[in-house]
């Protein structure tokens, strides 16, 4: 058996991570990075509260003559709703948008429902087709690849940037945290707005076209980005954000309830870092997401390595799930067991955009945008 190296200030391991380097002192590259950035990304502090209210009160005040100041993605989870609690507080007018792909957690609706009328932000939901959509995931799945929810993902973006567009949005305030998530694994992953791969493994994999999803491509994504001069703001990185903390405070707020470990307020999204992940690919997300609480200053090695001990998930809960699952894809108990015994493989062993073209497009956007400042 290999011998597992595990780092001796977080919990990131090389079991499953081919990129992982240990210094003479048994440090990863992993926590060391992310200590480097902590200082100039994440300021829970006095500092920090100054650098949240300019950026509120700019947000406000450019946008006062528009429906709403900012866009958010709700999903349900505790960064998001966190981020929507945050925005209330400071009473900007958010629309808040979320992907209702018949995946959402009973108590994920719950806290969604919860949310929205504590905050009272104008609140709509995306409905991806569901034959289409459930097709196209289980041409993922059976592709063997890692991230099986970049569907999930591109659809929720398009729309969003599509209402952007409609209501001349400039601000999507992102939940994206330092606090939980400066550390994460390298690999097993693939950027969300490739659609040229998203149509590829549905020629290869799928059986249903997928004409009635709306998608959007990294060139698109970049183009609008500069062009219309979106801005992509993260104010949890101005706060101290602390996971047990937010989660009492959103109890307080509106009767928000914990639902478990991160990206388990969604079904197919709790599977793939708890089901899919380890079986195929060995990886264990909790390592990451443990060691940034690490770095982050809200949680021991000992802690983590306590809470890492625990059982990946409830036998009986992942068993509904995967029963839930193999109903929504209409696929048989024998065909779920085939795709899980089958080689995996990555993103790139299959069709993939041209990355180098997404950055051209980037440059060329700001070239238009300059000429038409001009």
């Amino acid at each position: 058996m290999k011998r597992i190296t595990r780092c001796v200030n977080c919990i990131m391991d090389d079991s499953s991570d081919s990129t992982i380097r240990f210094d003479e002192q048994g440090v990863c590259n992993y926590c060391k990075e992310a200590l480097e950035l902590k200082n100039s990304t994440y300021f829970p502090n006095e500092e920090g509260r100054k650098k949240l209210d300019k950026l509120m009160a700019e947000i406000k005040d450019s946008e006062k003559d528009k429906p709403y100041d900012c866009i958010i993605g709700i999903s349900g989870g505790l960064d998001s709703s966190y981020l929507a609690y945050i925005a209330a507080k400071y009473g900007l007018r958010a629309l808040a948008i979320h992907i209702d792909d018949g995946y959402d957690t009973e108590i994920s609706k719950s806290n969604i429902k919860k949310l929205i009328e504590k905050t009272g932000f104008e609140y709509r939901t995306v409905t991806p087709d569901e034959e289409q959509f459930n097709d196209l995931i289980l041409a993922f799945m059976k592709a063997g690849v890692p991230n099986i929810a970049i569907p999930q993902d591109d659809i929720l973006f398009a729309f969003l940037y599509d209402q952007m567009k409609q209501y001349h949005i400039r601000y999507f305030l992102s939940g994206l945290n330092f606090s939980l998530e400066s550390i994460l694994q390298r690999g097993n992953t693939h950027q969300y707005t490739d659609v040229i791969h998203i149509k590829e493994l549905n020629r290869l994999f799928g059986t249903k076209p997928i004409n009635k999803l709306k998608f959007i491509d990294t060139n698109q994504r970049i183009t609008d980005k500069y062009v219309l001069g979106y801005k992509t703001v993260r104010p949890l990185n101005l706060i101290e954000y602390n996971r047990d903390k937010a989660f009492r405070e959103l109890d307080e707020y509106c009767g928000f309830k914990y639902y478990g470990r991160k990206h388990l307020e969604n079904i197919l999204t709790g599977f793939v870092q708890l089901y899919w992940f380890p079986k195929k690919f060995g990886v264990d997300k909790r390592t990451s997401h443990l060691s940034s609480m690490i770095v982050s200053g809200q949680m021991t090695r000992d802690e983590a390595m306590k809470e890492y001990g625990e059982p990946l998930y409830d036998e009986q809960q992942m068993n509904e799930w995967i029963d839930f699952i193999i109903k929504k894809l209409g696929i048989t108990m024998e065909t779920f067991l085939e795709i899980m015994e089958a080689p995996s493989h990555q993103h790139e062993e299959y069709k993939v955009e041209n990355t180098t073209l997404g950055y051209k497009m980037r440059d060329q956007a700001v070239k238009i945008k300059n000429t038409v400042k001009r």
